[in-house]
């Protein structure tokens, strides 16, 4: 199916119907899966037969959503795990020892960042933060130590953008993994392995899922390094369900639908709170006044359904608009149906140092909202104050 287009690998690719001949995915919840023989069962445990042994690290369900992802990424292989954040320590741990140095983005989602100065570190990893957009800081940050790039483009929640293609050219330049954090774009919208990245990470249970169902996570890329990431899982247990698997495969077959209505929502609603005075500041890479704008058009091919703004006024006044929302969902999830809006510098970012949201420009009177697929003008009037 690699000649096929991006709706039909994500309808088709991935899963083979059983001997049933279901045409819908069946789900396989079992721990465990017998063989024909102790013959089999000892050339599957040494890697001689292809086959499933046991769902920590072989399912059906979740080898199919880890095939058609892959496919749809463009990458030879891919991993699925519990959660996005597994999916990031599991990319660290597999890849990095201790004396190596990762350059990161300061502008990740909170408990990225948390991860890094807290847990990571703990391994005698060292970490380098510098600002998303500036090749230059990226550059002076690299030491003969630096093992990866870790970045996620657009940020979450201010929505820049890096020029991949440079950052690429100096991590290869270097000998470095260019990690790519994919979730609010997806597929649908971005490819990073166009651009020269290595690895491409997945909070799946955003837009991949689409509908706030469950939790997952994925990293996509060569088969040499997902094997290597694969490994450290398979002995540590990140795992991904077979039920949350079978979930977000079905999610899959609508993303690209899902993602173009998510985009047009978000851009209408950004160009409307820009032209409201209780708003000081929009934050939508779709919008020209974007300072990434170009950059974005470039290797997007759509802005997503992330829109942030500054209020007039503190996070008193940010808190206001926020609780007078009626229908609009107040909660920190993203990438669902329904549209959401929370205050990050409280919420996705209120772990970090009040110096780490500085410098990451998550002020108080910034809020956020994930343009879900009701009516836009619901989600407007629901706006209005």
């Amino acid at each position: 199916m690699k000649d096929n287009k991006f709706n039909t690998k994500a309808i088709r690719e991935g899963y083979q119907a059983t001997e049933q001949q279901e045409h819908s995915a069946a789900v396989f919840l079992t721990s465990s899966f017998t063989f024909d023989s102790a013959e089999q069962a000892a050339r599957r445990f040494a890697n001689e037969e292809e086959g499933n042994i046991y769902t920590r690290f072989t399912n059906p369900n979740v080898q199919a959503f880890e095939d058609r992802l892959a496919a749809l990424e463009g990458t030879e292989s891919c991993i699925a795990t519990a959660s996005g954040m597994s999916a990031i320590f599991a990319t660290l741990m597999g890849l990095l020892k201790a004396g190596e140095h990762i350059v990161a983005s300061r502008d990740m989602f909170g408990t990225t960042i948390v991860l890094l100065n807290t847990i990571v570190n703990k391994f005698n990893i060292e970490v380098t933060f510098v600002d998303l957009p500036d090749i230059d800081s990226w550059k002076n940050s690299v030491q003969t130590n630096t093992k990866i790039f870790l970045l996620e483009t657009p940020s979450n929640p201010l929505g820049e953008v890096v020029d991949l293609s440079l950052l690429s050219a100096l991590s290869k330049e270097h000998n470095i993994l260019l990690a790519v954090d994919n979730c609010i774009m997806t597929p649908a919208l971005q490819k990073p392995l166009n651009f020269g990245a290595d690895l491409i990470l997945h909070s799946a249970t955003k837009y991949i899922d689409g509908q706030g169902r469950c939790l997952a996570g994925a990293v996509a890329g060569s088969k040499e390094h997902i094997d290597e990431i694969r490994s450290f899982c398979r002995a540590t247990g990140p795992t991904l369900s077979a039920f949350n698997a079978w979930v977000i495969l079905k999610g899959l077959e609508t993303l690209s639908l899902r993602m173009k209505a998510h985009c047009e929502n978000a851009l209408k609603l950004a160009e409307w709170l820009q032209n409201q005075a209780f708003v000081q500041k929009v934050h939508y890479l779709g919008l020209e006044s974007h300072p990434h704008h170009n950059i974005a058009k470039a290797q997007q091919s759509g802005y997503g359904g992330i829109v942030s703004f500054e209020v007039e006024g503190g996070k008193k006044e940010a808190f206001r608009i926020i609780n007078n929302a009626k229908m609009i969902s107040i909660t920190a999830n993203l990438g669902d149906t329904k549209s959401t809006i929370t205050h990050p510098a409280t919420t996705t970012h209120n772990r970090l140092t009040e110096d780490e949201r500085r410098k990451s420009n998550i002020s108080d009177n910034l809020v956020r909202i994930s343009a879900g697929l009701e009516d836009i003008t619901d989600i407007i009037a629901d706006l209005k104050v």
